[in-house]
This record gives structure tokens, sequence and C-alpha cells, in this order.
């Protein structure tokens, strides 16, 4: 089954069940959040989040400098898999752009995109099924990830204070994993689109390692007295 949903891509990639807060100044995307907020309150209102594969669609926001016209973006400049922003709250400011807070909600893949009557960007999609209930595989991963995700986030940031409260759900747990580790677009992708949670896990478990030891040897290195009296560079 598939329909057409407007879309914004974007230089993130957004999971099921994360927050994502927007800046919204375009004009072709103030008119995509006036016309989400006249649609009736039940089928929550949302669009597709859709990760781009080199530099941003978006325009510079006014008083940056001179506002290119955007070009058309097409399918080979996204990447295969989204996830739909369910739009929670709109801040309208003076001037005319908002600040929305939205939610990811569920997952498809793009078939095509095209740019028709609206000025925002649509595309056809074809909705990923919702993931089965975790089943033994993913409850015997779970303490194991979120091991390896306390060390990797100690490493990360010795003095910051580590999550408290970590989902009990694995499901959950691989899509926070996913959206706060430092990865690249290209495994933040490929972990959106895993078919399942078990597949997730596994590949987060593996990542979560590599991670780890790589922060591990970093700072095992000597920083040279030399350095640590350089200027630091204004750039």
């Amino acid at each position: 089954m598939s329909d057409r949903l407007p879309v914004f891509p974007l230089s993130t990639v957004l999971f099921p069940g994360l927050v994502l807060p927007l800046h919204i100044f375009e004009e072709r995307y103030r008119a995509l959040v006036r016309e989400l907020q006249a649609r009736p309150a039940e089928p929550p209102a949302e669009f597709g989040v859709v990760t781009l594969r080199h530099g941003s669609e978006v325009a510079p926001e006014p008083g940056e400098g001179p506002a290119p016209a955007p070009e058309p973006v097409g399918t080979a400049e996204l990447f295969e898999v989204g996830c739909t922003a369910e739009l929670r709250h709109v801040t309208e400011l003076p001037d005319g752009r908002f600040d929305v807070m939205t939610v990811g909600r569920r997952r498809f893949r793009v078939l095509d995109v095209a740019q028709g009557e609206e000025p925002w960007l649509t595309a056809q999609v074809e909705w990923l099924p919702d993931e089965e209930p975790p089943d033994g595989a993913a409850t015997l991963l779970k303490p194991r990830v979120l091991a390896a995700f306390q060390t990797y986030l100690q490493l990360l940031r010795p003095s910051a204070d580590i999550l408290d409260q970590m989902p009990d759900d694995p499901t959950v747990l691989s899509h926070l994993v996913a959206a706060t580790a430092q990865l690249t677009l290209e495994e933040r992708h490929a972990l959106l689109a895993a078919p399942d949670t078990v597949a997730r896990l596994r590949a987060e478990l593996r990542l979560l390692n590599r991670e780890a030891g790589l922060l591990a040897r970093v700072r095992a290195v000597p920083v040279p007295l030399s350095d640590l009296a350089r200027p630091a560079s204004p750039n």
C-alpha cells in the first residue's frame, strides 16, 4: 500500500518515537505547516522526513545572505527510507515563522519524489510494516546493548550525567541508541531501515563496541606539551 506524502528533506535521520524540533522560515514550508494545521484532528497531521545524501535542501534563513532558488531534489539525492513527523506543537512567531515540535511516528520507503502544484516536495511512499513485539532474542540483546551504550556515553562525555532512565522496551531502546550515538548518516539510515528490532540491536552492538574502542584508544594517546601550548584557532 502506498500514499503520496508531503516531505521535508533534511540532513538528519528521524526515528519513531524521537522528538524533532524544527524552525520553519521558508515560505513553502510555512504553507505546509498552515495546511497541516487546517486538517482535522484525526488522523494526526504528519509529513515525511527524508534524509539528504549530501548538502541541504533548505534555503539560508533571511539575513544569512542572498537566498538562491532551491534546486529540485530527486530520488537519487535522498536516502531510501524515511520516517513521518507528527505535528505536536506549533508556535507562530510575529514575523510568520514557526517553531514546531514533532515526534517520529512511522517508517516508509520512498518510491519517487515530485514537485507538483504544491510549493513543497511530495513523495510516493510505501509504508514499512510495524515492527513485531520484541521476541526472546531482542530481550537477550537489550542488556548487552544497554551496557555497551552506557560505556560509550561515559567515554564520550566522562563528566556528563549518564541517562538515569533508559527505556525498558528493546525497540524504543534501539531507536534511542540510533538517534543518540555519533554515527554517520549512512549508519543512522541503515539502522532506521533495519527490518526489525533484533537486526537493529545487533548492528548497534557492533557499532557501539567499535566506537568505544576508538574512544578508549584516543584517550590513551599522550598529547604533546607543545600541542597544549598552541593557541586555539578562531575558526
